[in-house]
């Protein structure tokens, strides 16, 4: 069966209103399925997310029709194979390896998480949200990257309109101008600076992708370059500051665990990030197109299909976590699938948790007591970037 009449009945607004619900159901009726609103097909057990993710001679990364693609152009990371795929990994992966991490994380990033931590306001509400996780998420990927003048504010606004075409999978055009917009202001930006960088080289990611594997003396095309910057850009900035304002949800929402993180706190926040990550998974999915006829999990999936591998749904699977809906950062099960699986794994996986261990710890470190402002109930949304817009609470030390 490659419809349902379920399947059918999907809207983009359920989807970004509540997809576990539709996740649950789809696993058990139909865990690979056409999804006709999103104009992809969804994987959404845990088996079949690995199976199509990781099977790289039936599934490219090429998706006709990617909304990354159509919105930062092409070629870029995450829809390339074989020797483009190794060339812009190329240009990124050295960087974020753990080793190269461990050097360069804590000069650079603690003093950026250090800053924000002291602008915010005891006593009294604050969108800890905005004004702590996205602001430190958008500032440390860009200073990583090389973007050492773009103030919080500007790159936040980078990254909520670069994130409008990114999730735009059905095409609305609304979103697509927001999105065509934020790159234009991004390319004013980003240009000069290559263009300097070509004649004076540094230490930068944006430098290195500039010269890394080319002759000596020859630099890649700034054009070829673009597209994986925004998309770096856009994840970087993403996954940080959401995966630790979704787990900060979790922890406030189970007093019990937070009790205990507090207690323990050097031991527990590491857990804390990884079942974040796992409970409100911040990326959406993986997407991968048939090369040719196949059948996963009895359905027959035809040539050309590009499917979703739903990252969420796999961290929600019944038959891979106990209780899943369920925030635990006591669970055994660890590993899970937020980064994503195969070569395309997320080159940040190192990175992110890092940073959102560290955006927690030196949180709870300073405050003794955090709280939902209230009469305030935090909501998620999103579907492909899912994650609670807001997060008003009130800080006491």
């Amino acid at each position: 069966m490659t419809k349902t009449v379920f399947s059918e009945s999907i809207t983009i607004e359920d989807l970004e209103e509540d997809p576990y619900a539709i996740y649950q159901r789809l696993r058990a009726e139909s865990p690979v399925v056409d999804v006709p609103c999103t104009n992809i097909w969804f994987a959404t057990t845990w088996d079949t997310v690995e199976s199509v993710a990781t099977n790289a001679k039936d599934f490219v990364a090429a998706f006709p029709g990617s909304p990354l693609e159509r919105s930062f152009g092409s070629p870029f990371i995450l829809t390339a194979d074989g020797d483009v795929h190794k060339e812009l990994r190329g240009m990124i992966d050295p960087f974020y390896r753990a080793k190269q991490v461990n050097v360069f994380f804590d000069p650079l990033c603690r003093p950026i998480v250090q800053y924000f931590l002291d602008a915010l306001p005891e006593g009294e509400p604050v969108d800890i949200m905005a004004e702590y996780f996205e602001n430190i998420s958008a500032v440390c990927v860009a200073r990583t990257l090389g973007f050492k003048d773009v103030d919080a504010a500007k790159l936040r606004n980078w990254f909520h309109g670069l994130a409008q075409g990114g999730i735009n999978y059905e095409g609305d055009p609304v979103r697509q101008a927001i999105c065509d917009e934020t790159t234009a202001e991004i390319d004013a930006v980003m240009i000069p600076l290559l263009e300097k960088l070509a004649l004076d080289r540094d230490e930068s990611v944006l430098s290195n992708m500039l010269f890394g594997g080319m002759p000596e003396g020859q630099t890649r095309p700034i054009e070829r370059i673009l597209p994986t910057i925004k998309v770096t850009l856009l994840g970087g900035m993403q996954e940080p500051g959401h995966g630790a304002g979704n787990a900060l949800v979790g922890l406030l929402q189970n007093p019990d665990q937070l009790a205990a993180l507090r207690a323990n706190r050097t031991a527990l926040v590491r857990a804390a990030v990884t079942e974040g990550l796992r409970w409100v998974s911040p990326i959406g999915s993986q997407v991968r197109t048939a090369v040719r006829d196949i059948e996963v999990a009895g359905t027959l999936i035809p040539a050309g299909t590009s499917v979703g591998t739903i990252l969420p749904s796999a961290n929600r699977d019944e038959t891979r976590f106990v209780n899943p809906d369920q925030f635990n950062i006591f669970r055994s099960e660890k590993f899970n699938a937020a980064f994503g699986f195969g070569t395309h794994i997320c080159a940040g996986r190192t990175f992110a948790p890092q940073l959102m261990a560290l955006m927690l710890e030196l949180l709870f470190e300073r405050f003794g007591q955090i709280e939902f402002t209230p009469g305030f109930v935090p909501s998620f949304r999103g579907w492909e970037f899912r994650t609670a817009p807001e997060i008003s609470v009130i800080l006491r030390r």
